[in-house]
């Protein structure tokens, strides 16, 4: 029979207290009445909550550990961008503790509270975050710097390094414009998305920009996995043949496009509306993956270091640990085209 391990979520919910306050009780620090920590120290001995002395130690601000939350390691901008990251930190001796909150970020608060409790020096939050959430006041009680470092930002009162995600969807739009497309289409991303309705902003802006129509219909949700967006781009075509361009919400939702695109019989590339009217179709993506030189045609991108994202996130992050008195920075990192042969 497997005994379960008595957490500080545990000793918060029978002493009637927040994770935070057991966690200053257990420190030491902040200002808990008396009473309150009797309370919590009477928990912890009626519930066997083995004390971590090494965590207790540790919120004294010399673990030097940072711990890191992402949505989903396998997403190639979150997987560079932890890789820029870990190399700043590690340059000054500091360690990554990496956790990760699922696709639709459910286990936020549980990764938030575990790497407290862990004692972390700091936390970057690569994600979104809902501002109900509390998250900066969690980090805030406990004296932890909290930094975004993530495609989209809702958190106030907090340091946030991010891709412009409007200028980057008005950049590929305006490119296709410029190539003679009229008809253009917008695959991938979820309506709850911030980082999709930046992109979205850019993408109709950019349209009305230049007198051309916004069709609804040409704007397609679907999950982020290779096979759900080479479906959706079939579809796509079959019901709307006349699209002669697609914008894809990240590097997946491109690649998988690609072939959904070779499915109806039509081929992929950057000549032109004007050579291959009905057959050619122009493919443009965010993010960029070492996979797009490899189709034929190689896919265009637009793309913002997702590495120097998490590299800069590091070392703002350092400062705050250290102390240094800085006024709140929004640091937006400009896009870059990197073009190929599929637009």
């Amino acid at each position: 029979m497997t005994i379960k391990k008595i957490t500080i979520t545990d000793v918060a919910k029978f002493a009637g207290v927040s994770v935070a306050t057991v966690s200053l009780a257990i420190s030491g620090k902040g200002r808990i009445s008396g009473a309150t920590a009797d309370r919590v120290n009477q928990a912890i001995e009626q519930l066997g909550y083995v004390r971590n002395r090494q965590a207790a130690q540790l919120r004294g601000g010399e673990s030097g550990v940072i711990g890191l939350i992402v949505r989903d390691i396998g997403d190639p901008f979150y997987a560079a961008m932890t890789a820029g990251l870990s190399e700043a930190i590690e340059a000054e001796g500091k360690l990554l503790f990496l956790t990760q909150s699922g696709r639709e970020g459910k286990g936020l608060l549980r990764c938030f509270d575990t790497l407290i409790d862990q004692g972390v020096d700091g936390l970057v939050l690569g994600g979104g975050a809902k501002r109900e959430m509390g998250l900066q006041e969690k980090a805030a009680e406990h004296d932890i710097p909290l930094i975004c470092a993530a495609r989209s930002n809702v958190l106030e009162g907090v340091d946030v390094v991010r891709p412009d995600n409007m200028q980057a969807a008005k950049m590929a739009t305006e490119f296709l414009i410029g190539r003679g497309h009229r008809q253009i289409a917008y695959l991938g991303g979820h309506s709850h998305s911030l980082t999709r309705a930046e992109r979205l902003g850019g993408f109709c802006a950019t349209l009305v920009q230049y007198g051309l129509p916004f069709r609804s219909e040409w704007v397609v949700e679907c999950d982020g996995q290779q096979q759900a967006a080479a479906d959706a781009a079939q579809e796509l075509l079959r019901y709307h043949p006349n699209v002669s361009a697609i914008i894809c919400h990240q590097a997946s939702v491109a690649l998988g496009a690609y072939f959904g695109i070779l499915r109806t019989g039509r081929t992929i590339g950057s000549a032109g509306v004007d050579t291959y009217l009905d057959q050619q179709v122009a493919l443009i993506g965010f993010g960029d993956v070492p996979e797009a030189e490899l189709t034929e045609p190689p896919l265009t991108f637009i793309t913002s270091s997702a590495r120097e994202i998490g590299y800069s996130a590091g070392q703002r992050l350092l400062q705050r640990i250290a102390g240094v008195d800085l006024q709140l920075q929004n640091v937006i990192l400009p896009p870059v085209l990197i073009r190929r042969g599929s637009a």
